[in-house]
């Protein structure tokens, strides 16, 4: 019998190689038909057998490409028109878009092989790439996404790559960045004032440079990393001093997957981790001896791996290095590095060469992170290889623009049953990663063209996403509390709803009494929640400043504790600062001056650290959490307190 169905196909299915693979699965099931791009998605009609349409529909689900997600929207029924072959209509406008961008996705085997092999025309080619894998957000300037809006356009394609471009056979049909040696971007080494190197291989000179122990800046998919070899001792303490990076783990890149097993424990939920396209960097157990340098990850039990997800990182990798550190190209609360001039700017006195290139970074993407608790992969960072791939929810949603908060800063945008995710920001506390802010929220609005009316911000009124969104003049403003903000988020990705009794536990939320928070019990739901209970509060002397100091916050537990005699524990334990009077700190104490009361677990971490002599007396140490001490103006506080106090149950519309 003889039927034809016209299918809608929508999700991420533009940009990533649907239409030839829907041409290629329908010519090898006998189908006849056509399908095309439109506004809303992917069309296709295909007539055939009854036998073959539902093999087709088969292995349209089960075997999509590696950068689709697909969702089949429709289905319908039609009379068959006997038509002949099966064509790839040419693309259609429409009003409503609900097209959705691809992430960046590690280089596939496929272009690997290519890479390798001396015969073909792309050998060694550091850009290499085809509908399967490659650049996709990170060279995006609008949409819809064709090579006119990425920055491959300065880059006309030759005879070569334009025949394999136009031919729907070809796995690198309609792929936007396709290039070769003969008309793509080429390599450039720079020494360290950004003055370019005379050399036809920059390639080996920045090799050779790696393994006299320099740090060399590399120009990736989303930005720069600063690369030494991670077996070298002096080097790799050469760029924590650099960098300004006293303790915080290296992220480490292996050729493959036996040179992450020398140097590590790897389980096969690992490994899989480690090989999947998005290439996160994994956190694996160290293992007791390997080549690495310990200044690499001092202090803890694991290293952060990551395998080659660039051609330019297989280069790299194929010459005898067991590692490479690859930490992000920035200073200290700055975004990473993405221009050519801007690298060569900001990481002056750190990089001692550049090797660099002429595509255009667009779009800031860092590294994701993961790790395997319980059999299940965990991520930490959602960045590239993700973003911004939606999370589908399990219902339509108003539209609603999430700013987030003061550390670990990220976007959520809300459209349809849609969550979209930005890229990592990072902590909000420079110019530079404030501009980052921004240029996502900018990114974020015109590439799901949707500018919610709603934004959601968090209840801290000084945080500079709240701040933000106070100037939102034109926007309603919800304010949302930190803590309720967390489960409801872990309802949203685990696709559940109701009640349930959540665990917060992190470092700063301001509370709606007006208190920090940080180890809270909360009856939620999707909209309200009941504080059922909490970690005992303790003051914070000096709020912030014991952040950064905790030894000061040592002193809000042991005063908590003890009462007026924490002084003489203070003694015995030594944990005051010889120059810093105890009068002092009890007066600070005693009128509560600028010291919040705290449930904050991160700070009772903190705080039992200094007492255990983990943390010297004057050691400084950068705040974690998710947020700044402090609450904010007396003001403030009063004023959110105030307000619910007054019994106003439902906190937010």
């Amino acid at each position: 019998m003889i039927k034809r169905i016209r299918y809608l196909f929508s999700g991420i299915v533009q940009g990533v190689g649907f239409r030839p693979f829907i041409y290629r699965t329908a010519q090898r099931h006998r189908l006849s038909g056509w399908v095309q791009n439109r506004a809303d998605g992917v069309w296709a009609e295909v007539e055939g057998l009854a036998s073959d349409l539902t093999a087709f529909k088969e292995d349209v689900i089960s075997n999509p490409p590696p950068l689709a997600e697909i969702a089949i929207s429709q289905a319908v029924d039609l009379l068959p028109t006997g038509e002949e072959g099966f064509k790839i209509l040419e693309s259609e406008g429409g009003e409503a878009r609900k097209v959705h961008i691809a992430p960046d996705i590690a280089v596939c085997d496929d272009c690997l092989a290519e890479l390798f092999n001396p015969a073909d025309r792309r050998h060694r080619y550091p850009f290499i790439n085809c509908t399967n894998c490659g650049p996709r957000l990170t060279i995006i300037s609008d949409i819809p996404y064709d090579r006119s809006r990425t920055s491959m356009a300065c880059f006309p394609m030759c005879p070569a790559c334009r025949r394999e471009f136009d031919d729907p056979d070809n796995r690198r049909f309609h792929t936007e960045p396709n290039a070769c040696p003969v008309c793509g971007p080429i390599l450039q080494l720079l020494d360290k004032d950004g003055r370019a190197i005379p050399t036809a291989d920059p390639l080996r000179k920045a090799v050779t440079a790696l393994k006299r122990g320099d740090i060399l800046a590399i120009k990736g998919l989303g930005g720069f990393h600063l690369a030494v070899d991670a077996t070298n001792e002096e080097a790799v303490q050469k760029l924590r001093a650099r960098k300004l990076r006293e303790e915080k783990p290296f992220a480490i890149m292996v050729r493959d997957l036996a040179a992450a097993k020398r140097i590590a424990h790897v389980s096969p939920e690992e490994e899989r981790l480690l090989l999947t396209p998005q290439r996160p960097i994994v956190l694996l157990r160290k293992k007791d001896r390997s080549a690495i340098a310990t200044a690499v990850a001092p202090g803890v039990d694991t290293f952060g791996v990551m395998l080659p997800y660039t051609p330019l990182h297989h280069l790299l990798m194929q010459e005898d290095f067991a590692a490479l550190v690859m930490t992000s190209a920035n200073k200290s609360d700055e975004p990473i590095c993405i221009q050519n001039r801007e690298a060569t700017e900001r990481l002056r006195g750190i990089a001692d060469f550049f090797l660099i290139h002429n595509r255009d970074i667009l779009v800031r993407c860092d590294d994701g992170i993961a790790a395997v608790y319980g059999n299940r992969p965990t991520l930490f960072r959602r960045s590239r290889g993700l973003a911004p791939r939606p999370l589908f929810l399990r219902e339509p949603l108003p539209e609603v623009l999430a700013l987030g908060a003061e550390l670990k800063g990220i976007l959520c945008l809300v459209k349809e049953n849609m969550a979209f995710l930005s890229p990592h920001i990072g902590d909000l506390e420079t110019p530079l990663a404030r501009d980052f802010f921004h240029e996502t929220m900018a990114l974020m609005e015109r590439i799901t063209e949707c500018r919610p009316e709603v934004v959601a911000c968090d209840l801290h009124p000084d945080y500079y996403a709240s701040r933000t969104a106070a100037c939102m003049k034109d926007r309603k403003v919800i304010l949302v509390q930190h803590h309720h903000a967390h489960i409801v988020s872990c309802l949203a990705e685990n696709r559940e709803t109701g009640t349930v009794l959540g665990l917060a536990m992190d470092g700063t939320g301001l509370g709606t009494d007006g208190r920090i928070w940080g180890g809270e019990f909360l009856l939620a739901d999707e909209t309200d929640f009941i504080r059922r209970g909490h970690l005992k509060h303790f003051l914070l002397p000096t709020g912030e400043t014991a952040i950064r100091h905790p030894w000061r916050t040592a002193v809000g537990l042991l005063q908590m504790a003890y009462g007026a005699s924490w002084p003489e524990w203070a003694g015995r334990l030594r944990l005051l600062p010889a120059d810093f009077a105890p009068a002092m700190i009890e007066r600070i104490l005693d009128r509560r001056i600028n010291s919040p009361e705290t449930s904050s677990l991160g700070r009772l971490f903190d705080g039992v650290a200094a007492i255990l002599g983990l943390l010297g007396k004057g050691q400084f140490r950068r705040p974690g959490g998710h947020g700044t001490g402090s609450p904010g103006p007396e003001g403030a506080r009063d004023r959110f307190a105030l307000r619910y106090r007054k019994g106003k149950r439902r906190l937010y519309p």
